[in-house]
């Protein structure tokens, strides 16, 4: 027996790569459907060696289906998620709209899968931010060994978390420096992208910080630790996919950087990739299409107590997006909904 499966949104960057996702693991679905809005109705995707033509969400029932997972933005979520929900069909929303909720477990399996055993309460479960979703899988094991009390980040967040438009906005800016006539002006972002990095992810807030700053802040509290400080900043940068972030850590108990590297080796998700040489170590361009999240530059911060300085790498639409949505369907399916 196996699931019955809908993907909301699949025309998608997230969606279309949710169903790859599904496909490549094998995830045991019985039946899928997929739905977008009026304007992609009909419009083709692909599962495995199967094509499916899309659906309209606005008029789908979804009573008898078992999961949906949701990559359509924050207000079609807050339309339609309720109405899966009240339908007995387990949400695993990929929008901001329910992370911060008390009622809506946050989960990422490798760090929280307890979590997932919350999700009755509203039959919904929320998907982390791309970036915070990588770097909680770094701290996590590290957490355990000796309790982390400060994390200091940096990001370079690859185009393709702003979606189709901002990836064909770098496509389009890049070419127009080297072609006369064929400049262009920013559309998706507030400054040029092409050639450049941009300070600035989501909205300002009124303390200076942008929201995808304190996305980071108040995940990384409801994931691992409330107790863990944060501070991030957070850069757009002109890669297509992949993210990457600096991050400094304090903890309360000295750890060894080699002890830290092979904690992280044993790691569940993580590959370590830390050579102190030209190469070693692992850059977007080659994180892309992969599940891992890597790890590299791993070393000892010599300038305050029990510090330690990482390199951290991964897919942020895999990883940050549509592998972590599929592992919580995993988890799901492990923990609570046991199919003989």
């Amino acid at each position: 027996m196996g699931y019955k499966v809908v993907v909301c949104g699949a025309t998608g960057n997230v969606g279309r790569e949710m169903l790859n996702i599904l496909a490549e693991r094998q995830f045991p679905v019985d039946e899928i459907t997929v739905l977008a809005s009026r304007r992609s109705l009909g419009t083709e995707v692909s599962f495995g060696d199967k094509t499916l033509k899309t659906k309209d969400l606005e008029t789908f029932d979804f009573t008898g289906w078992d999961i949906a997972f949701f990559a359509i933005g924050g207000e079609a979520t807050k339309k339609y998620a309720p109405i899966a929900a009240k339908a007995g069909c387990v949400v695993i929303d990929n929008s901001s709209l329910y992370r911060y909720d008390p009622d809506v477990p946050l989960v990422v399996p490798e760090v929280n899968p307890e979590a997932v055993d919350g999700y009755a309460k509203k039959n919904i479960i929320a998907n982390p931010n791309c970036s915070t979703a990588q770097m909680v899988v770094a701290l996590k094991p590290l957490h355990d060994r000796a309790r982390i009390k400060r994390v200091v980040v940096s990001t370079y967040q690859s185009v393709s978390g702003s979606g189709k438009d901002a990836m064909d906005e770098l496509w389009d800016q890049t070419k127009g420096m080297f072609v006369p006539g064929q400049e262009k002006e920013p559309k998706v972002y507030p400054k040029q992208i092409a050639f450049n990095v941009i300070p600035h992810i989501d909205v300002f807030m009124e303390d200076g910080s942008t929201k995808e700053e304190w996305k980071m802040v108040v995940e990384t509290k409801k994931i691992v630790d409330k107790s863990i400080k944060v501070t991030a900043t957070c850069v757009r940068v002109p890669v297509f996919v992949g993210h990457a972030e600096s991050i400094n850590i304090e903890f309360e108990d000295f750890l060894d950087e080699d002890e830290a590297r092979e904690i992280l080796r044993a790691a569940p998700g993580i590959l370590v990739v830390d050579k102190r040489e030209p190469g070693g170590y692992v850059t977007p361009v080659e994180c892309v299409g992969d599940f891992a999240t890597f790890v590299s530059r791993i070393r000892q911060d010599p300038t305050i107590d029990n510090g330690l300085n990482l390199w951290c790498v991964s897919d942020n639409l895999r990883k940050g997006a549509a592998l972590n949505a599929v592992q919580i369907a995993e988890t799901l399916a492990a923990r609570q909904l046991k199919k003989a």
